[in-house]
């Protein structure tokens, strides 16, 4: 057993790039930063995207905490932290070298890994990756590798749906939401536990029921309409929350979840144009996530041809939403003009990050992909009467570097679980047709 109860972590770049305040994460134990990570990190130092503003800041805040110090021994992170020290290049172990060739970058961190371990046999070790192959390696050497995980939300399984089902609730206040003014103070009903704010619910009893939200402002139990939103109307129970929510312009953040079918992008849509008139423009984004691998430089063609695989699903749904009216409404042409007027922008994310984001309905598509430090930008961003739409498939991740636990949707529904400004819905049943619906279960 170790004699010392400070562990040395090991920092792979992916740890960096992901979350660039991860050196102050780790209480009171040390952090080792290879050398081949500094250079690694240089190379993303230039451009305007989430890897290359984290690596500028960790880079000034290391520069910060050494001030004039040189790194020999390390510098202190901080009252009650550990010490941060950049390891320079050895000579591979000849364990390491017979395994894995000197030519990868993630090869020197194993061996400055491996290195430490072999020299400080009173402490604990830790290799800290968000490259499970890398993890594989390390393992395989015997030298404890972890992901980090200081964003991890609980059980996935176990977020909050938004939503739940009350049996046996008492016939006469199913009645009373049926009427004038349809509404009940929460004192009035005791629920199988008590409500969050804007927490939606299904309150049945034999064959009557009723579709009711918690007002977080009011505290009033409020029947929920089946509203329709620029000709889309909802399918289910679900969906008319989450129309719901997507139309309530006193809820700023709605966030939904589900998987492909259930109708997250397109309720969102039709929902801005049902409300465009009360913003400025729609905002209308997806994270860029290269296919198999490939960055969008590989790809042939400008930049809206480079673009438009990953923008063309938004225009798909904008065709159903257009598709509802005949040719001679107005409602359909309009969508065209408000694409030509740029009111409705469709854009990768990084394109529309910088723009100012005041009485705008922004809607992010396939969050899922997005990290919970780029969640937090996007929403800190937010001005003045903004509404902001968080859709995607936590199950369904393109980030080599995220899952279930780590990506921002994730992080954002548990964070803000119970908060007034916030409505969640988790959509389950799929509504695009049988056959996909029975892909999605089967295949």
């Amino acid at each position: 057993m170790p004699t010392n109860t400070i562990k040395k972590f090991v920092l792979d770049t992916n740890v960096i790039l992901h979350d660039s305040t991860c050196v102050y994460q780790f209480k009171d134990n040390d952090i080792v930063i290879p050398i081949s990570v500094i250079e690694e990190l240089d190379q993303f130092k230039r451009g305007s995207g989430m890897l290359n503003y984290h690596a500028r800041e960790f880079l000034r805040a290391v520069d910060t905490l050494c001030g004039s110090k040189l790194f020999n021994g390390g510098v202190s992170i901080g009252e009650e932290k550990g010490r941060l020290s950049i390891c320079l290049q050895q000579p591979f172990h000849e364990e390491v070298a017979r395994n894995f060739d000197n030519k990868k970058t993630d090869h020197h961190i194993l061996n400055t890994a491996y290195l430490l371990r072999e020299n400080h046999p009173g402490t604990e070790v830790i290799l800290v990756s968000k490259d499970v192959n890398l993890r594989m390696k390390a393992k395989a050497l015997g030298l404890k590798s972890e992901d980090y995980t200081t964003d991890h939300v609980r059980d996935i399984r176990e977020l909050y749906s938004g939503y739940r089902v009350e049996e046996n609730t008492d016939p006469g206040i199913i009645d009373r939401l049926h009427q004038e003014p349809f509404e009940l103070d929460a004192e009035d009903f005791t629920p199988s536990t008590p409500f969050r704010p804007n927490e939606y619910a299904i309150l049945r009893c034999d064959k009557k029921s009723v579709l009711v939200r918690m007002d977080g402002a009011s505290r009033k139990l409020k029947k929920v309409e089946k509203p329709t939103a620029y000709g889309i109307s909802p399918k289910n129970a679900e969906q008319s929350f989450a129309l719901d929510a997507l139309l309530n312009d006193e809820i700023p953040l709605v966030t939904i979840t589900g998987k492909a079918g259930t109708g997250k992008t397109l309720l969102a849509l039709a929902a801005a144009l049902e409300r465009r008139e009360n913003y400025r423009q729609i905002f209308i984004a997806r994270p860029n996530v290269p296919l198999s691998n490939r960055d969008l430089g590989y790809l042939p063609g400008d930049v809206k041809s480079k673009l438009d695989p990953y923008m063309q699903p938004l225009y798909d749904n904008l065709t159903v939403i257009q598709n509802q009216f005949s040719h001679h409404d107005k409602k359909k042409s309009r969508i065209k003009e408000l694409l030509e007027e740029e009111k409705i922008i469709i854009s990768p994310l990084p394109y529309i990050r910088g723009r100012s984001l005041v009485k705008i309905f922004f809607i992010i598509d396939e969050a899922q992909n997005l990290t919970p430090h780029e969640v937090k930008t996007i929403l800190t961003r937010a001005g003045e009467n903004t509404k902001i739409v968080f859709a995607g498939d936590i199950f369904q991740i393109d980030h080599p570097y995220l899952d279930g636990q780590s990506n921002g949707l994730s992080y954002l529904v548990e964070k803000m679980e119970g908060q007034e400004k916030h409505a969640h819905i988790d959509l389950v049943k799929g509504e695009r047709s049988a056959l996909s619906e029975l892909a999605i279960q089967l295949l």
